[in-house]
Order: structure tokens, then C-alpha cells, then sequence
């Protein structure tokens, strides 16, 4: 069902097999038991299907304006050096057009806003977003590898708060348990990160809370 909202109408046979791992047979059968299942799903084998009304998602309404901010914002994330997140992003833009209305549906398919910006040096990454984006949910802290602008490396605990995206650099606010300050770590300039097994939890909000009101002043 992911697949037939995220890619192009009408869909291969072959093209759905390859997106979900498994054989044509096995495709047609599959296709049939979503079908049984209550999913209006056009076409068939040779031809390419439809998804048209999706039964597992409720009927949402958005006006043009506010689907031209959607697909600009899941644009954009191309732009983040983040090729995880862009897909997760994509996904989920997947899933609302899929429950729009039809005349919206096709808005968001062509929609005139559209953003085209090569992505920045700085993002090209070593460390491993996912486990950066884990620990800060989690509140689990870290053990990193630095290189700072003076080329100086040091290796740290550091308490990750959040992660800031921008055109010339992906930043990670952290609390450095070395310096007991806050840091702003250039992402780029990461080059090695694992889990340490100690959590700061439930120390990220205030940790955050005092930052914000640090900046303020």
C-alpha cells in the first residue's frame, strides 16, 4: 500500500515486486488480497496499477496553498544531506495525497512551487544521522570524535539536545560533559559517534529550557 501511494500511476507488476521485496506471483496475490480487503486498487498485470481509494487512511482536506507548503517543505529535504530523512518525508507526503480528494490529489502532483538548491561541502556526513537523531529522542549520550576548525580533535561525552538545519551547515546542539557547556557541533566535522549505554534522561528539556532562556538574554 506504501508503495502505491509513493510511486508514479500506474505501477508495474514488476516495478511493485521490486519495491516490496517479493515475486510477481506472489504480487498478484497480494494485490488480490488488499483488493478483498476493501482497497479499490485499478489496472492489472502487464499494465500497471492504481491506487484510488485506500481504505486504511480517513479523508483529509487541505486548500492549494496549503498542499504547494506541504510538497515544498518535503522538497526541501533534499537539501539536508540526510537521504533517511528525505525518504521518511517523502513517505509520509505519500500518505496524505493519498487521501485527498481527487481534484486535490492531482494539485498535489503538480503543484507550481517547487525547490532546486545543490546541497552544501559541510553536508557531506561520516556520522550517521540516524544514531545522532536516536540519541536525542532517547536522551542517550555519546562518545564522538570531533575535528574543530583549528583541525584540533578531541574525543568527548556529550549530551545531544537537537539538530539544526541550514544552508551552509548541519548543526548538533549538545551539552559536553568535558567542558560542562553547551556546544554547537558542525555535523560534517563529526567523525566518529557510538552510544556509551548512559542516558541523560530526564535531562534534555531542562538542559534545552536553559538555552533558550540563555539565548533570550
Amino acid at each position: 500500500m506504501d508503495a502505491l501511494r509513493r510511486l508514479p500511476a500506474p505501477v508495474t507488476a514488476a516495478r511493485l515486486a521490486t519495491e516490496t521485496g517479493v515475486s510477481p506471483r506472489q504480487l498478484y496475490r497480494d494485490i488480490a488480497t488488499l483488493r478483498a480487503g476493501g482497497a479499490l486498487i485499478d489496472g492489472e498485470a502487464g499494465v500497471g496499477y492504481r491506487l484510488t481509494e485506500d481504505p486504511a487512511l480517513p479523508p483529509q482536506s487541505f486548500s492549494q496553498l496549503e498542499i504547494e507548503a506541504l510538497v515544498l517543505a518535503v522538497g526541501d529535504l533534499s537539501h539536508t544531506g540526510d537521504a533517511t530523512l528525505e525518504a521518511a518525508g517523502r513517505s509520509a507526503l505519500a500518505r496524505i495525497i493519498a487521501t485527498l480528494a481527487d481534484r486535490q490529489s492531482r494539485q498535489a502532483m503538480h503543484t507550481v512551487l517547487r525547490s532546486f538548491r545543490a546541497p552544501p561541502a559541510e553536508f557531506k556526513l561520516d556520522v550517521d544521522m540516524a544514531l545522532l537523531r536516536r540519541a536525542c529522542w532517547e536522551e542517550l549520550a555519546l562518545n564522538v570524535r570531533y575535528r574543530d576548525l583549528k583541525d584540533c580533535v578531541t574525543e568527548r561525552e556529550v549530551w545531544p539536545l537537537g539538530i539544526s538545519y541550514s544552508d551552509r551547515a548541519l548543526i548538533v546542539l549538545v551539552w559536553c560533559c568535558m567542558r560542562k557547556d553547551w556546544r554547537l557541533f558542525n555535523a560534517s566535522r563529526i567523525e566518529q559517534a557510538s552510544l556509551n549505554g548512559r542516558s541523560f534522561r530526564p535531562r534534555r528539556v531542562p538542559l534545552l529550557r536553559d538555552y533558550a532562556s540563555l539565548q533570550r538574554r
